[in-house]
C-alpha cells in the first residue's frame, strides 16, 4: 500500500511537469486542460502522508526554483512591475496606493526571491513553505479574476523576458500549487541542521544581495533587456504592407473601453488623457516589431523620419513634470555638446502639448519635441527622462538620467 502511495506521489508530480510543458500549447480557456489540472491537484491530498524525502526534494526545488527565477525576472526591471502593479490598482479602483507603486514592487519581487532561495537552500523551510503559500493564493485567486475578466492584459509574472496570456498564467499557478500542497501537508518532514542563528544571517545575506540588484536596476536600466529598444538592436525595417496600430483605451470612471487607430486618438487632450487610461495595443500589416509611434504637435508621423536619421540623441519623458533640476543641468550640457558634434538631438513624450509650451520659456534648448504613448515610451528607456542614442535605426547605447554622459564620457561618444 505505501509503495502505491509513493508510485501515486511521483505520478502526482509528474502530471504536473507534463501539464507545465503542456501550457505552451493552450493560450485560451480549454475545459479538458482545466480539468486535468484540477484532479491532479485533488491527487496532492492523497499524498499528504505518504512522500517519500526524494520526492519532497524534487518539489521543494521546482518550487524553489520558479520563484527565484521570476523574482530574478521581475528584479532585473523593477520599473516594469512597477507599472504592472499601477494597471492593477486602477484596475481595481485602488490608485490611493499609487505613491507607493515602487516600493510595492520592490518588496514584492524581494518577497518572491527569498521564499524561493530559502526553499532552495532549505533555510527556514516550514517558514518558506508558509510564504509561498500565502503568495501563491494571492497570485491564483488574482490570475482566476485576470482570465476571467481582462483584468489585467498580461500579470507580468515573469516581467518582460515571457509572455503569457491570462489563462496560461492561471493553469502556471495551479502547475506550481501541486508541489507546493505536497511541501505544504508534508512540511514536517523538512529540517535544517544549522541554528536559527546560522540560517537568518545566511537569509539576510542572499536578501541584501537581492535588494542591491534590484535597486541598481531601477538606477540603471536593467543588466538584461528583454524589450524591444535593446543595445545593438536594429529598429528599422522595410515594411511588408501598410501598418496599423490600434490602441484600447479604458475609461477610469466606466470602465468602457475604447479601440483608436493611431494617431487618431486625443492625445493631445490633457482632460481627455486624465480619463482615460491605456489598456492595450494590436497591429495589423506592416513590420510589427516597433510597437512605438511618435507624432509632432500636428498629428504627423514622424516615426520613420526618427529611424533613418543618422547620429541622433533621442530624450524620452512619459511626464516632463517629473524632470528633476540636476536633470536639466545633464540635458542642457548634453544638447549643447551634441549641437557643436553636428549631432541631432529631439524629444519623444507623453507630455501635452501645451505644458511643453510652457516648459520650453524655462528651457529653450528644447527644439524638437514629438509625442507618443506613455507606455510605448517607457518601453524604449525604462527611467524618466531616458537617452537613446540611434543612428539610422540602431540602438548604439541608452542611459538613465542617472547615468547621463558627461564630460569625457559625452566627448568620446560624440567623437566616435
Amino acid at each position: 500500500m505505501r509503495k502505491a502511495c509513493l508510485m501515486l506521489c511521483w505520478l502526482n508530480i509528474g502530471v504536473a511537469i507534463a501539464m507545465a510543458i503542456g501550457i505552451a500549447f493552450v493560450p485560451a480557456f480549454s475545459l479538458w486542460f482545466l480539468i486535468v489540472l484540477i484532479l491532479n491537484l485533488l491527487l496532492s491530498f492523497c499524498c499528504r502522508r505518504s512522500c517519500s524525502k526524494p520526492a519532497l526534494t524534487v518539489s521543494r526545488i521546482l518550487v524553489g526554483a520558479l520563484f527565484v527565477f521570476s523574482s530574478l525576472m521581475k528584479g532585473v526591471d523593477p520599473l516594469g512591475t512597477k507599472y504592472k502593479i499601477l494597471d492593477y490598482l486602477a484596475a481595481y479602483n485602488l490608485q490611493w496606493f499609487n505613491d507607493i507603486a515602487l516600493i510595492l514592487a520592490v518588496v514584492l519581487i524581494l518577497a518572491e526571491f527569498i521564499v524561493g532561495i530559502c526553499l532552495l537552500t532549505k533555510i527556514f523551510p516550514r517558514l518558506a513553505i508558509l510564504g509561498a503559500a500565502i503568495l501563491m493564493l494571492f497570485f491564483t485567486i488574482t490570475t482566476l479574476f485576470d482570465a476571467l475578466y481582462n483584468v489585467v492584459p498580461d500579470c507580468g509574472c515573469f516581467g518582460t523576458a515571457i509572455k503569457m496570456s491570462n489563462w496560461q498564467t492561471f493553469y502556471k499557478n495551479l502547475v506550481i500549487d501541486v508541489p507546493l500542497l505536497l511541501l505544504i501537508l508534508n512540511n514536517r518532514q523538512l529540517k535544517n541542521r544549522l541554528t536559527w542563528r546560522g540560517q537568518f544571517l545566511i537569509g539576510f545575506l542572499y536578501a541584501t544581495v537581492f535588494l542591491c540588484f534590484e535597486i541598481y536596476n531601477y538606477r540603471h536600466l536593467p543588466v538584461l533587456d528583454f524589450m524591444n529598444w535593446k543595445v545593438g538592436k536594429q529598429m528599422r525595417q522595410e515594411p511588408q504592407s501598410e501598418q496599423r496600430i490600434y490602441l484600447t483605451y479604458r475609461n477610469k470612471a466606466s470602465g468602457a473601453t475604447q479601440e483608436f487607430l493611431s494617431p487618431n486618438y486625443p492625445w493631445s487632450d490633457s482632460v481627455w488623457m486624465s480619463q482615460w487610461e491605456f489598456v492595450d495595443q494590436r497591429t495589423e500589416g506592416g513590420a510589427d516589431m516597433l510597437g512605438f509611434s511618435a507624432q509632432d504637435e500636428y498629428g504627423n508621423d514622424v516615426t520613420e523620419m526618427l529611424l533613418e536619421t543618422e547620429h541622433l540623441f533621442v530624450f524620452t519623458s512619459h511626464d516632463m513634470s517629473k524632470i528633476m533640476v540636476d536633470e536639466w543641468n545633464k540635458i542642457a550640457a548634453i544638447t549643447a555638446a551634441a549641437d557643436r558634434n553636428g549631432y541631432y538631438v529631439v524629444w519623444v513624450t507623453a507630455t501635452a502639448p501645451n505644458d511643453v509650451a510652457r516648459l520650453r520659456h524655462e528651457h529653450p534648448y528644447l527644439y524638437e519635441v514629438y509625442y507618443g504613448d506613455a507606455l510605448e515610451i517607457k518601453t524604449i528607456v525604462r527611467f524618466n527622462p531616458g537617452l537613446i542614442l540611434l543612428d539610422k535605426g540602431l540602438v548604439i547605447d541608452k542611459w538613465s538620467a542617472i547615468d547621463f554622459p558627461q564630460g569625457k564620457k559625452l566627448e568620446k561618444i560624440l567623437l566616435n
